[in-house]
């Protein structure tokens, strides 16, 4: 008899604590299901918002600034693949010819000082497209 008076109060004991003991197991098991989710997020690299994407194209075309009867090309090939440089006069001759292989940052002056009076086109074609500039020298 004695023994039977002590065993419910044991049996609850032993039930709380496996209650205690499981809900710590979820916590834990929660918490690192958490974490192993974050973690492949976070090796996925950042969600970008549309804006970002937007923001982050760039334009290839080359930049053509003339001054007096200089005119200077300025081109990021991005693709380092071969770039063409040619310049025509008004009756589609060439005048002159140049090509840049493997270069990241294609730069290049034309000086028009000593051309004879006339207009050129200055065509630059990379992997992405061909581009025409127009000189009047006068």
């Amino acid at each position: 008899m004695v023994f039977q008076a002590t065993v419910p109060p044991y049996i609850c004991t032993v039930i709380l604590k496996k209650r205690n003991v499981m809900k710590s197991v979820v916590n834990y098991l929660v918490a690192g299901a958490f974490l192993l989710v974050s973690t492949i997020g976070f090796a996925n690299g950042p969600a970008k918002s549309e804006v970002e994407k937007k923001l982050v194209k760039v334009e290839l075309d080359p930049v053509f600034v003339k001054k007096g009867e200089k005119l200077m090309m300025n081109l990021l090939n991005i693709s380092q693949g071969t770039v063409l440089l040619k310049v025509y006069d008004s009756q589609e001759r060439l005048v002159y010819s140049e090509t840049i292989d493997g270069e990241l940052v294609v730069e290049k002056a034309f000086n028009f000082e000593r051309a004879f009076e006339d207009e050129y086109t200055i065509v630059i074609v990379d992997k992405f497209g061909t581009y025409k500039e127009t000189m009047a020298v006068k």
